[in-house]
């Protein structure tokens, strides 16, 4: 994550100004820009937002997004992968998804980029954590490793291809493993 050097700003000043590509956040009192996705983040974050979908939205348990921009306790911030149990989903009084999410996700997941700060991240997670957030999950594709962060536990390292990954409870119908996430980077021979 790079930091931009602004002038110091409230969350309500923050929330004027007009969306960015990349999007920035808003956070600790600073507003940081993520950098633009690269390839396997891309790969990651869409199957993972599939995946997650296809299992627990279709049972109307939770719905997984997209950079989808999330204002609470003081922070509005972009995760990579947001996961909203099906209860706390904005809705318009017409029924339709709402627009703006002024609410903590359930579980959020972050993909590292090359030039992002682990640290950074990880407060991120921790401060989503703060603040109602279930799980968070930290994936990094470069070591494929993968952290899950609770408020319950300390945190978990998943490293072996076999390994389920922790979810939260409400997602216990999806089992997923590290070498399945990794393996979706995987290129293979067109069919002939």
């Amino acid at each position: 994550m790079i930091q931009t050097l602004v002038k110091t700003i409230t969350l309500a000043e923050f929330l004027t100004q007009p969306e960015t590509k990349p999007a920035r956040e808003y956070f600790d009192n600073q507003i940081f820009t993520k950098p633009m996705p690269q390839g396997q983040h891309s790969t990651i974050q869409g199957e993972l937002v599939t995946y997650i979908n296809f299992i627990l939205k279709k049972q109307q348990i939770a719905w997984a997004f997209p950079e989808l921009r999330c204002t609470f306790g003081g922070r509005s911030i972009v995760p990579d992968v947001v996961v909203f149990t099906w209860d706390k989903l904005p809705v318009n009084e017409d029924g339709t998804i709402a627009n703006k999410f002024d609410i903590a996700p359930d579980w959020m997941i972050e993909i590292l980029s090359p030039e992002q700060s682990m640290g950074i991240i990880t407060k991120k997670i921790i401060g989503c954590l703060n603040n109602g957030t279930m799980m968070g999950w930290l994936i990094d594709p470069k070591l494929k490793l993968i952290f899950t962060y609770t408020n319950s536990s300390h945190p978990q390292v998943f490293e072996l291809d076999n390994e389920i990954i922790s979810v939260p409870d409400f997602a216990k119908d999806l089992q997923i493993t590290l070498g399945e996430i990794f393996g979706w980077l995987q290129v293979y021979p067109k069919k002939k």
